[in-house]
């Protein structure tokens, strides 16, 4: 028998449970520290914030697939923490996260930072690269800007 597809959620932070959380943020630790070797991944509190919404892909075992964030910072959107599990990649699962993260910001510019060897990816949603590179926990990234449609 296959496994049922992951189901897309979304909330705020004052609506994630503390699993939801955890699950969340040992996806992250398990691909930035442990699988690139980050040595110090930003924690940046954003996560947080009454206007950042967590969007992700969760298992049937309410393991996490694949997550993104997206901050509301006034005048702009920022999508970002695009994470995918190794089991799940190669899936579109990232993808669909992207799409969706672009759907919740509406009408207004979203900006990224992408690591630097995917930024030809961020370019198939329409991300322009919108400035200089730069080390972000070690590994490069440009920063990336979509204009409203």
């Amino acid at each position: 028998m296959t496994a049922a597809p992951p189901r897309l959620r979304t909330a705020r932070f004052t609506d994630l449970t503390g699993g939801e959380v955890y699950r969340l943020c040992r996806l992250r630790v398990d691909v930035f520290v442990v699988e690139q070797q980050c040595p110090y991944p930003e924690l940046d509190g954003r996560d947080t914030e009454d206007g950042t919404v967590h969007v992700w892909f969760e298992d049937d075992d309410g393991a996490v697939a694949a997550g993104i964030r997206v901050l509301d910072d006034g005048a702009t959107r920022a999508i970002g923490r695009v994470v995918t599990a190794p089991a799940h990649r190669g899936r579109g699962l990232a993808a669909r996260l992207v799409q969706a993260g672009i759907a919740l910001c509406g009408d207004v510019p979203i900006t990224l930072g992408a690591q630097a060897h995917l930024a030809d990816w961020y370019a198939r949603f329409g991300f322009r690269r919108s400035g200089p590179g730069y080390v972000e926990d070690g590994i490069p990234h440009v920063p990336m800007r979509r204009e409203p449609s």
